[in-house]
């Protein structure tokens, strides 16, 4: 579908909480970089209320919106149109007006991709991938992910039945499947890319046994979660045999931009931004 950017608007982030939220930073900087200006603003929505507070923020000029939690499932429903990426997911984290609608995306999985593929240099097809996880933000990024072509995809989530949902939606057209983390541990199988994406790192928890032995030689291990330290998967990942770490720091920005080249109709380079992020984090 054709359609025209707006000249002018306003941009929100959607959450609650939301004043945490690097987005507002992010968009002033991918505009900077491209000679443009954008009105983008970090909005505290009340719960139970993200369609009528968004009906507001049209009326105030809104044209477009980045959605965090906990409001993805209400964004998706919300929207008369949505991308693939979308209806895979179930949610949706991107918004657009549309003439006389709004049309919602799931930027994660591009956004992932992408910091993996051209950030990190790592090419996913034909590689074998592992996903921890099984909640939004997996079916967020695994058609993404199975739109590389891997070998193999497999998914280890705490309640396996939930993993078994999930991949029943691809395996009839992809190579994935879920399994246990016993049955991961006992088949010995061993992964090229390892994808976190539990919250355990919040809690200084770990997905996997502590002996769990899932690297293969050049083996990508990547946590959605960032920080000012490594996370304890990435900790552990190396002691564990990953020759590479990475957290989500590049995530979060690859996803930004592309809201900011649909909405704005220019990609902005990604690099800058997540140099200045990364530098602000690291201790003084």
């Amino acid at each position: 579908m054709t359609t025209t950017l707006p000249a002018s608007g306003r941009y929100a982030v959607f959450g609650n909480p939301i004043a945490h939220s690097k987005s507002p930073r992010i968009h002033a900087m991918f505009a900077a970089s491209v000679g443009q200006q954008i009105d983008y603003v970090a909005r505290l929505c009340p719960l139970g209320e993200f369609a009528a507070d968004l009906e507001r923020f049209r009326n105030e000029g809104g044209v477009g919106a980045n959605v965090t939690v906990p409001f993805k499932l209400d964004a998706f429903a919300v929207a008369r149109e949505a991308s693939l990426r979308a209806q895979q997911a179930g949610a949706a984290n991107f918004l657009m007006w549309r003439g006389d609608h709004w049309y919602c995306d799931n930027t994660d999985g591009a956004g992932l991709v992408r910091d993996i593929e051209t950030n990190q240099g790592v090419a996913l097809r034909g590689k074998r991938v592992l996903l921890l996880g099984a909640g939004g933000a997996v079916r967020g990024v695994i058609g993404p992910l199975l739109l590389r072509e891997p070998e193999a995809l497999v998914v280890v989530n705490r309640t396996h039945a939930t993993a078994v949902e999930l991949v029943g939606h691809y395996a009839a057209q992809y190579p994935v499947t879920a399994l246990t983390a016993e049955q991961l541990v006992a088949t010995g199988q061993r992964f090229d890319v390892v994808i976190n994406a539990t919250s355990a790192s919040l809690s200084g928890a770990l997905p996997l046994p502590q002996d769990a032995a899932i690297f293969a030689s050049d083996a990508l291990a990547y946590d959605m979660m960032y920080g000012k330290a490594p996370t304890v998967f990435l900790r552990w990942a190396g002691q564990r045999g990953a020759a590479r770490t990475c957290d989500g720091l590049g995530m979060l920005v690859e996803q930004a931009a592309e809201s900011y080249v649909q909405w704005r109709g220019v990609l902005p380079p990604a690099a800058p931004v997540m140099a200045q992020l990364r530098a602000e984090l690291l201790p003084s």
